[in-house]
């Protein structure tokens, strides 16, 4: 009979799986996010959202490397993979830019709204990862992530502005 110190254990190993599961998807998706940034900052009509957009792909390439440190702190290769999740965003993304290509007004509204998609989904990873890292007790891990979980909810609340401020604005007086 195992006693609670390896249920733990145990418990843990299983924990530990889907963490490093996690961090693959997280490294892939930061990865492909790249790419998608670029699409969204050239088919941005406003200043300011392109301006975001380029903000948030430096901010990616660092998120990529801090990834990679968790990646080392837990003596692990990095290494990322597909991420499905994140190829459906961005396609969803891309739609939507097709679709109001022709409405300056609309369009940057409509990135927007894909990006936060984006940015929601990266949260809710990112605060999992979060969780996984302190139950095990992954201090330095655990403040590397929550550094990139706080980048990714500031990146949100930009959106939120720009839409509040101008994007949404824009689109309702067409």
């Amino acid at each position: 009979m195992a006693t609670s110190k390896q249920q733990q254990s145990m418990k843990n190993g299983h924990l530990h799986e889907l963490m490093v599961d996690a961090l693959k998807d997280m490294l892939g998706a930061e990865r492909q996010l790249l790419k998608g940034l670029k699409k969204m900052s050239k088919a941005a009509k406003s200043d300011t959202l392109k301006e975001a957009f380029e903000t948030h792909y430096q901010q990616t390439e660092d998120q990529i490397e801090r990834l990679k440190e968790v990646f080392s702190n837990l003596d692990l290769t990095a290494r990322g993979k597909k991420c499905k999740a994140m190829e459906g965003l961005l396609e969803e993304a891309d739609e939507i830019a097709e679709e109001f290509e022709d409405s300056p007004e609309v369009l940057d509204a409509a990135l927007i709204a894909a990006a936060q998609k984006v940015e929601h989904y990266e949260i809710a990873s990112y605060g999992c990862l979060v969780t996984y890292a302190e139950l095990m007790e992954h201090t330095e891990a655990a403040e590397i992530l929550k550094t990139i979980l706080a980048e990714e909810k500031e990146t949100d609340e930009l959106l939120t502005t720009i839409a509040m401020n101008e994007a949404n604005l824009a689109s309702e007086a067409k």
